[in-house]
């Protein structure tokens, strides 16, 4: 039997996983964008151009704990770790 796990991406901006179509934003000209969110990246922007990968650390956790994912505290840790990583903050 093979256990193939499918591979999941993560919005390079805030780390949510892109597993739905819908779940993707858009390029300036309209088409999927393979790197961010609906909620990060409209129309080729960024949504937020000006907030900082604090701000979005906060956020990421604030939202975790709204929809009972995790714990504030334990995801806010978590996304310390998690969000540097991504393209948008990266060096």
């Amino acid at each position: 039997m093979n256990n193939v796990i499918p591979e999941v991406s993560f919005c390079q901006s805030c780390g949510m996983p892109l597993e739905k179509p819908e779940d993707f934003g858009t390029n300036m000209n309209k088409s999927r964008s393979e790197d961010y969110c609906h909620f990060c990246f409209k129309s080729g922007r960024f949504i937020e151009p000006d907030i900082t990968m604090e701000a979005m650390i906060t956020k990421v956790a604030n939202f975790m704990a709204q929809m009972n994912i995790a714990p504030e505290a334990q995801a806010k840790e978590a996304m310390k770790n998690f969000i540097p990583k991504l393209k948008r903050w990266r060096g």
